[in-house]
């Protein structure tokens, strides 16, 4: 079950990941998140994935290849040691459900959760769905995360997934290059408009992989958007610690 809406205040200090985009075809991300999760991870408090912690994923039944199965171990080795470990599905693994919970310890969160701490609230979400300005790929969000479709696709063969997948992510990586970088890029009127809506919070997201800490003076109010970067060949992360944030890298601790 994902959880929705607000969630308790996390343990501190809590660190913020997303778009590590793991796969065995990138070994230097893969050796950065283990890296990571053996050392930041566990002396924090919580960690919170938004999303794209894969490259892709076909399905829960996949959790058994030796590469995914190393990863939710990883994971699961955190959560045992004390870290709370929270994760948001991306448009790369937004059929990642109670099953990699179940194997990674991960506590499964639904996109657009608030966090209220005592000096401010922050809202946290993948940040695709700010992308407004991109109408094919809003009518494609909307149609793979129907549970109608999601049924009939996971119904299918392991092997006929991870094709598809493949030819997916082959026709999308050739559609980016017809597309400028703005229409990519979240909306700005569509960030407006949820921030007023959220009782202008302090947002944080990923999904544009365009790193950067935006601010904003809304109806009065001074509202903050961290966009998280992600990940290439070592660690990168916002933490805070309840009052402040700052941006930490795990590069110089990698082999």
């Amino acid at each position: 079950m994902r959880v929705a809406g607000a969630i308790p205040a996390p343990r501190l200090p809590a660190l913020f990941v997303a778009d590590l985009h793991l796969t065995e075809k990138r070994p230097q991300a893969s050796a950065a998140f283990f890296d990571f999760f053996s050392g930041p991870a566990r002396q924090a408090g919580s960690v919170f994935i938004l999303g794209d912690l894969f490259e892709y994923w076909v399905g829960d039944d996949d959790i058994e290849s030796a590469f995914n199965r190393s990863i939710c171990e990883a994971l699961s080795a955190a959560t045992a040691a004390g870290t709370v470990v929270y994760f948001m599905a991306g448009n790369r693994d937004f059929l990642a459900g109670e099953g990699f919970a179940h194997a990674s310890g991960a506590r499964l969160l639904a996109d657009m959760v608030s966090i209220r701490f005592a000096t401010r609230t922050l809202l946290l979400s993948h940040g695709d769905s700010l992308c407004t300005d991109d109408h094919d790929y809003q009518a494609f969000c909307l149609q793979v995360r129907d549970r109608e479709w999601q049924a009939g696709f996971l119904a299918e063969p392991l092997d006929e997934r991870r094709n598809f997948i493949k030819k997916l992510r082959e026709r999308s990586e050739a559609a980016k290059q017809g597309k400028c970088a703005e229409i990519m890029d979240v909306n700005a009127d569509a960030v407006v408009s949820l921030l007023r809506s959220h009782a202008y919070p302090t947002l944080i997201h990923g999904h544009t992989h365009r790193p950067a800490h935006h601010t904003y003076l809304i109806d009065g109010h001074r509202c903050e958007r961290h966009v998280l970067p992600d990940w290439r060949d070592h660690a990168v992360w916002l933490a805070f610690d309840g009052s402040e944030f700052s941006v930490c890298s795990g590069v110089e601790s990698l082999p």
